[in-house]
């Protein structure tokens, strides 16, 4: 039975009158599975947009008998008299929605028929808020950003030794004194300056966090662009910011000693536990990602608690205390019907077959994990991280960390590379990262993310389709949305 609804006149408009395409020059980023242009428009003046079976109809409907449409797919017809748009689920209505918006021009919507099926249901961008701190309106503008590309995960990066950015009942002091710091520039904070944290109310004091009302607003607004929030809470290193709180939780029992969790200690393992207990109740995702990556053990090699734990627990490795650690939170999440995501170091030990790996130093933790039956999702830094310099160029550039990953680099990525199509099952998706350590405000953080974010948009949905060429030509009419909604974009991509 077909749902009638009028989609949103308002956007279409906007997208039509602001961009003013001919057929020729349609914004489909990313590239649906198959598109036919049959000839004239579909009028979108108000008049005719009437929730009606008949001239100027819009009929959407969740079919789940269409044989040639899967999971957030969808099958879109437009003639003169009207739109039908079919799909298996909500997220397919909604992305079907996202094409109409793109195909919009000032005459109407062009006739089209339109099957289109996304490559990989994990189609991601990690922000890290912890090195430098963005309010909800922000996040809310990535979301909207997120959704026009069609992609479904944001991984939100809410702890390191930037700042912790998440309100935590049973552990206030977590955001009373390490949520702040001493200096806004990172640079001058990590390499020149003290590293300090500071309480919230300090004079000139750095930072912020986001209360739980904030959290679930995010997650509200996510959830209705079909957007699944996945928190990270880092454990057991990258947690200076933990110590400047509680101390006794580190193996020196000093703040300002070391970055790790005493394995060790019993109380490290507590803490764990009821901080994930709150985030569970804030965050519905089906994944949990707790980092993992860069965890020295030096400490833990001279830490009388950590060698106890060893001991206890017939560990020959002080490295294996973290592969302990990991299994300890996966199977409390597990107990609780979540998925533990980790940074690909977490299969340096030996990672249990239902921990999911996110391969950043290249592609081999993908592969390595796809060999070895775990889910797995790409984001080298060789193709995904987005806190690069676009050019060579750099005097042209804003400040980024280093590197270089132009635009075509990012569209090179193949998540598929050297693997058997047994293997590539275990593929799940894509993510590009955006770290800040060198981004303070949106508007840098927009040029770094634009429009290599529709790169990386495209390899998750249209892999089996891409053409860089194609892909170019389309994305440079993506400027004129850019230039419509007030983003800062790297324009040089578009010859500017």
């Amino acid at each position: 039975m077909k749902l009638i609804f009028a989609i949103s006149i308002v956007a279409l408009s906007f997208f039509g009158t602001a961009c003013r395409r001919s057929v020729g020059e349609m914004i489909l980023v990313p590239m649906p599975q198959e598109a036919t242009f049959t000839g004239g428009y579909f009028e979108t003046d108000s008049a005719r947009f009437v929730e009606r079976a008949g001239d100027g109809y819009v009929a959407c409907r969740i079919d789940p008998s269409a044989p040639e449409i899967r999971p957030e797919g969808y099958r879109l017809k437009v003639t003169r008299r009207g739109i039908d748009l079919t799909a298996l689920d909500s997220a397919g209505l909604f992305y079907g929605r996202q094409t109409l918006c793109l195909l919009a021009t000032a005459q109407g919507i062009p006739c089209v028929e339109i099957i289109d099926n996304p490559c990989f249901g994990y189609r991601g961008i990690h922000l890290d808020v912890s090195r430098h701190f963005f309010p909800v309106e922000t996040i809310f503008r990535l979301l909207d950003e997120m959704a026009r590309y069609k992609l479904n995960k944001f991984h939100f990066h809410l702890a390191d030794n930037g700042g912790w950015r998440i309100r935590i009942d049973a552990y206030p002091l977590l955001t009373r004194l390490g949520a702040f710091r001493t200096e806004s520039d990172w640079l001058e904070w990590w390499s020149y300056g003290d590293r300090h944290y500071v309480p919230e109310d300090t004079p000139g004091a750095y930072g912020g966090y986001y209360t739980k009302e904030e959290i679930r607003r995010i997650v509200a607004y996510a959830a209705e662009r079909f957007i699944e929030v996945i928190p990270e809470i880092e454990f057991p290193g990258h947690s200076d910011e933990v110590f400047a709180a509680y101390p006794e939780l580190c193996c020196s029992g000093r703040a300002y000693t070391s970055g790790e969790f005493c394995v060790g200690n019993p109380l490290s393992l507590k803490f764990m536990d009821e901080v994930l207990t709150e985030v569970l109740e804030l965050f519905p995702s089906k994944y949990i990602h707790i980092g993992g990556d860069e965890c020295p053990t030096v400490m833990w090699e001279k830490c009388p608690h950590c060698k106890a734990r060893m001991k206890a627990e017939g560990l020959r490795r002080p490295r294996q205390l973290q592969n302990y650690a990991t299994a300890r939170v996966e199977k409390f999440l597990n107990a609780r019907g979540r998925r533990l995501i980790g940074w690909d170091e977490i299969l340096e030990g030996d990672v249990t077959p239902t921990a999911t790996i996110m391969s950043w130093r290249g592609a081999k933790g993908g592969i390595e994990a796809a060999r070895q039956g775990n889910h797995a999702i790409l984001a080298p830094t060789t193709n995904c991280y987005l806190d690069y310099y676009q050019t060579r160029d750099t005097a042209r550039e804003p400040l980024a960390i280093g590197g270089y990953l132009p635009v075509e680099k990012v569209y090179e990525l193949d998540p598929y590379e050297q693997l058997t199509p047994a293997e590539q099952v275990c593929i799940l998706g894509v993510q590009a990262n955006l770290w800040t350590e060198y981004i303070a405000t949106w508007p840098h953080a927009e040029y770094m993310l634009l429009p290599r974010l529709s790169a990386l948009a495209e390899v998750g949905w249209s892999l089996d389709r891409k053409d860089y060429a194609g892909y170019l030509h389309r994305v440079r009419r993506l400027a004129r949305i850019y230039d419509a909604c007030g983003y800062n974009y790297a324009r040089h991509i578009f010859g500017e």
